[in-house]
């Protein structure tokens, strides 16, 4: 949408729209929703992300590293979908972290508009301050933090350029469970499968996830009811993007909404029942009789 809030308010209140398809914070989903449904009208909102990447010991790092790369620093972690949290493995985790670190030194930050570029600016200095926040609560919380420092300050002196930051998390804290939309990415490691299943759900937010994994019995048991509880769900493949046809939209501060297949157009339709009688009959229900 094209305005300010004025024409998203009008939007939202005119009796005229009959659906709402609000994309953005799960603040502005709670002022949406209750004041479309207020109308009786509906919404499909596509709110917070907080995604995230298990890694097995069965995991091929390569693969995994890959993956977690371009889903962490992808437009900056500027997206609903952008990896937010690892949990890795703990006989593997050092060593994901590791090769993480040098492909993050890999990664250049810049101009979006050149070709070699991979990570761009930060929307504004109210996001650049907001990641700042949130390191030091990661610090203060028993994390070793990465990166996250300014960067360009001379050539682009009113943009907010950072260096991706990725932060060590003895465990999954207040910060960790928060979405700070910026490129932050929390390593954090398990024991058993069953806490990384808890800790991957145990965030209010519900959009994307994904497992890295060889154990076909992990992977299976990670798409199932027992497993992860988002809309999306990936097995060797990042949480980032969304696959063209396929239900886009998760569960809990996420909305639960769906954008793209089925539901999506279902939601977008108006259904309706259409009885035709044909003969001259009147087929009454309750034996209702109407004399000659």
């Amino acid at each position: 949408m094209v305005g300010g809030h004025e024409l998203g308010e009008a939007m939202v209140d005119h009796p005229d729209v009959a659906l709402v398809s609000a994309t953005g914070s799960t603040r502005m989903g709670r002022i949406v929703g209750p004041r479309v449904a207020a109308r009786f009208g509906r919404s499909l909102l596509e709110l917070g992300g907080n995604n995230a990447i298990l890694v097995s010991d069965s995991a091929d790092l390569d693969l995994a590293v890959r993956g977690i790369l371009f889903g962490a620093i992808g437009t900056a972690g500027q997206r609903c979908t952008s990896t937010r949290r690892v949990i890795a493995h703990e006989s593997i985790a050092d060593e994901l972290v590791s090769r993480l670190l040098k492909a993050y030194d890999s990664a250049p930050v810049g101009n979006p508009l050149d070709s070699t570029t991979l990570v761009g600016p930060l929307i504004d200095q109210a996001s650049f301050e907001a990641m700042q926040v949130a390191l030091k609560a990661a610090v203060d919380q028993g994390g070793k933090v990465y990166g996250g420092e300014r960067l360009l300050t001379e050539d682009f002196p009113d943009a907010y350029y950072v260096k991706p930051a990725l932060v060590q998390m003895p465990a999954q804290t207040e910060i960790v469970r928060h979405e700070t939309f910026a490129p932050i990415l929390y390593v954090m490691p398990y024991a058993e499968f069953d806490d990384a299943i808890q800790m991957q759900n145990d965030v209010p937010q519900g959009l994307s996830s994904a497992i890295f994994s060889n154990d076909v019995r992990e992977a299976e048991r990670f798409l199932g009811t027992e497993g992860s509880d988002c809309g999306i769900a990936n097995v060797n493949i990042g949480t980032s993007g969304a696959e063209i046809g396929g239900a886009f939209g998760g569960e809990k501060e996420t909305g639960g909404g769906r954008e793209s297949g089925s539901d999506a157009w279902k939601l977008y339709m108006r259904r309706a029942t259409n009885t035709i009688n044909y003969s001259r009959a009147l087929p009454l229900a309750q034996g209702i009789q109407f004399g000659d």
